[in-house]
């Protein structure tokens, strides 16, 4: 029976048919569900019967109307016969499922339609009437009291099928949504697929134990509103269940099936919920984590704001305690300079209270004399005044010019040279009173830097220089690396030379034609700075020419710098390093060289036939550098210059006027270059892959050479364009490619 009723449910109502149409292609459908489609078609300006198609929801076919609309298709008289049938051969009686669909109100136009959507969902075409009805998106919003499927697990009304997402807290006030009687009876359970609450009586009345009604969900009481899905907004009382992925919002069957979200791509609610649902998931774990890092962060932060205040109150006591220090200072010297006064002032009042009685004195004895002359001056009598005057106007005239002496000597000086106070020097040092600063940073001077083949001065300038305590030196080789501060804080591969008391000093035992990177720290007690970086480099290694090396044809001067080509031969012993055979004249430096960059230069004076380069010790000496694979050489031969390795050569331009070649080995980037040191200008470069010591090699077949080693590399050749050597290689290496030179016919004349 259970085949049966599915086989007579309508796809759109999910209810048995009731008046159905047989559509074209021979699915059918109810009368007034058919009608509910064209309805949503309908706009309110776009009469009902203007529409004239519309789509079968079971298998998409496009039903056309004729001018009658739905009542020109037929209806499906013997589906309506057996669907008569059907319900007279059902039970009957309160536990009937069709009396208790028929109890049950009718709602209006539900969200039943999910079932004919859901194979469009994911498979993009329509499904059979039968398994969009056996579906479970469709059995969770059928009627309250269909035939449902969608949780076939549930067989029966314990509380142990209660499911987390959906169980809600008992309410004891929840009514049954049931009973006719009022006021309704207090509900015992929830049916989770009709979403209605029942009381005990309605219960047992709506859902006997037996199939279709043990699959439902039975929960404790719990609110409408926690059962009742989301309704769409286009839709009155159609309830969502699909996600249009295209407007990222969530719609209903109707949306679908005749809306504008129908040529849209969809997703179900289920593969939408698990797909935001494990963003969230991963949002919120990330968003945890950013938490607990900005927790740790505020932790740290609340640390060091307690460390402040620790340190704050530790530097206020130190300043007032020195600041004591220097009150204290200024007290004792203002009681020792203060003594110093009185000590002066007593000096000054005893001596002036000398002066002071000496005057008194003397002014009592003239005071004495004035009074005895002026009683001898009152005497008339001629004989008596001759007689007591004469010895009084001796002693006034002896006082008077004797004034001299009798006047003592008062010194009114009331001032206290000695005592002279200036305390602007130390009112200027106190107005300045601060925390000690760090040393500003000092500066390279390259310009005043110098370098040998194993030293390099280097010299610097610093605007604190009376602030700085002593300056650290700190230098390794540059590897390239233009990252200073990574390359700073690889601190292993740095020398440090401390203690520094000058602005300059010599580093010694350096490796030849080698460039470093150099900070000089300057340091005082608040600290340290550095200086910007500055990149020096060593000059190339010096050698000499190596008398055992020479050919016996060949000359050298006594300085061992110049060699010339000697016709007579020379008595010379045979040594394996010595070049021999004929028109091997030939000499090498006395180093090898297996690190660094070095250049030199060859005065080539009149020469217009040799070979200059760099070979392997094991190159052979019995013939032309260049025709092996272990010897590199720029060469000339009358107007013609070539480059020559491996036996292959290719000619290069370069001036007839070329008399200073000059050659810079860089042993670390596997490079050898030539170049005209007169003119600044590139010749040519050699992209080497080292694997052995390399030592200079020089061959003249006429006039002579001489070298000039042990020089630093010149700024011309520094500014050698990198895009310049990259087209020289492609040269090179498509003249190596080759097996015979283009140059070499003409060379016969040579050979």
């Amino acid at each position: 029976m259970e085949t049966l009723e599915s086989e007579l449910t309508c796809p759109i109502c999910l209810e048995l048919f009731e008046d159905p149409l047989l559509l074209p292609c021979a699915h059918s459908l109810c009368f007034n569900c058919a009608h509910r489609i064209l309805v949503s078609h309908c706009s309110t300006s776009k009469p009902l019967e203007s529409i004239s198609a519309f789509q079968c929801p079971t298998c998409r076919y496009v039903i056309t109307l004729n001018h009658r609309g739905l009542e020109g298709l037929k209806r499906n008289v013997t589906l309506q016969n057996i669907i008569d049938r059907f319900q007279k051969a059902s039970l009957s009686g309160p536990n009937s499922p069709t009396e208790s669909r028929r109890l049950q109100p009718q709602r209006p136009y539900t969200a039943t339609i999910s079932g004919t959507i859901a194979g469009t969902i994911g498979g993009g075409g329509g499904t059979s009437g039968g398994s969009a009805r056996s579906s479970p998106a469709t059995s969770s919003h059928s009627h309250p009291l269909a035939n449902h499927t969608n949780h076939a697990n549930h067989a029966n009304h314990t509380n142990a099928n209660h499911s987390p997402a959906v169980v809600a807290k008992m309410d004891p006030r929840i009514s049954c949504q049931f009973c006719e009687q009022d006021p309704p009876r207090e509900a015992v359970k929830t049916c989770v697929t009709c979403e209605v609450s029942y009381c005990d009586r309605c219960l047992r009345a709506t859902h006997p134990n037996k199939k279709p009604f043990t699959s439902h969900r039975l929960v404790e009481p719990v609110p409408d509103t926690h059962l009742r899905g989301l309704t769409c907004l286009e839709h009155e009382n159609e309830k969502v269940n699909m996600y249009c992925l295209v407007d990222d919002q969530l719609i209903c069957p109707l949306c679908k099936l005749v809306g504008r979200h129908r040529e849209h791509q969809v997703s179900s609610l289920t593969e939408r919920f698990d797909k935001l649902k494990q963003t969230l998931e991963n949002n919120l774990t990330n968003l945890v984590k950013r938490n607990s890092e900005l927790e740790n962060q505020m932790a740290k932060l609340i640390q060091i704001c307690q460390q402040v205040e620790v340190n704050t109150a530790m530097h206020e006591a130190k300043l007032v305690e020195e600041c004591d220090e220097l009150v204290e200072i200024i007290r004792q010297r203002k009681q020792v300079i203060a003594v110093k006064i009185k000590e002066s002032k007593v000096m000054k009042l005893r001596k002036l209270a000398q002066q002071i009685a000496n005057c008194r004195q003397c002014l009592e004895r003239s005071s004495a004399l004035i009074t005895q002359a002026e009683q001898s001056l009152k005497e008339n009598d001629h004989a008596r005044f001759l007689q007591t005057a004469r010895n009084v106007a001796e002693r006034v005239a002896m006082a008077t010019a004797s004034s001299q002496v009798l006047i003592p000597d008062v010194n009114l000086n009331e001032a206290f040279d000695n005592f002279a106070l200036d305390f602007s020097r130390e009112k200027k040092i106190l107005e300045g009173l601060d925390y000690l600063t760090a040393p500003n940073p000092p500066s390279i001077r390259d310009e005043l830097c110098t370098a040998s083949h194993d030293t390099i001065t280097v010299h610097w300038t610093s605007e604190d220089e009376f602030s700085v305590t002593s300056y650290e030196l700190q230098y390794t080789i540059y590897t390239g690396q233009t990252n200073f501060i990574s390359l700073y804080n690889s601190a292993d591969s740095w020398m440090i030379v401390p203690n520094i008391k000058q602005n300059h000093y010599t580093v010694h035992g350096l490796q030849s034609g080698t460039r470093y990177i150099f900070f000089v720290k300057a340091i005082n007690q608040a600290g340290s700075r550095n200086s910007e970086p500055a990149r020096l480099k060593t000059n190339s290694q010096p050698f000499k020419l190596d008398p055992k090396t020479a050919h016996k044809k060949l000359r050298l001067s006594n300085d061992c710098l110049t060699m010339e080509k000697d016709e007579s031969s020379l008595k010379k012993s045979h040594t394996p390093e010595r070049f021999s055979g004929t028109g091997s004249y030939g000499a090498a430096g006395n180093v090898f060289i297996d690190s660094g960059c070095h250049y030199w230069e060859v005065l080539l004076g009149a020469s217009t036939w040799y070979a200059i380069g760099v070979a392997y010790k094991s190159a052979p000496k019995n013939e032309w550098s260049g025709k092996n694979s272990s010897s590199w050489v720029f060469s000339r031969c009358n107007n013609n210059f070539m480059v020559r390795h491996d036996g292959k050569e290719m000619l290069v331009e370069a001036s007839l006027q070329l008399r200073r070649l000059g050659v810079l080995l860089d042993y670390d980037n596997n490079s050898l270059s030539f170049y005209d040191a007169m003119n600044s200008q590139h010749i040519h470069t050699f992209e080497i892959s080292f694997l052995l010591p390399v030592v200079p090699t020089f061959m003249i077949w006429n006039k002579s050479v001489m070298i000039l080693s042990g020089l630093p590399v010149p700024d011309f050749v520094d500014g050698v364009s990198s895009d310049l050597q990259e087209q020289q290689q492609q040269q090179q290496q498509m003249a190596l490619c080759r097996q015979e030179s283009p140059y070499l016919t003409g060379m016969k004349s040579c050979h």
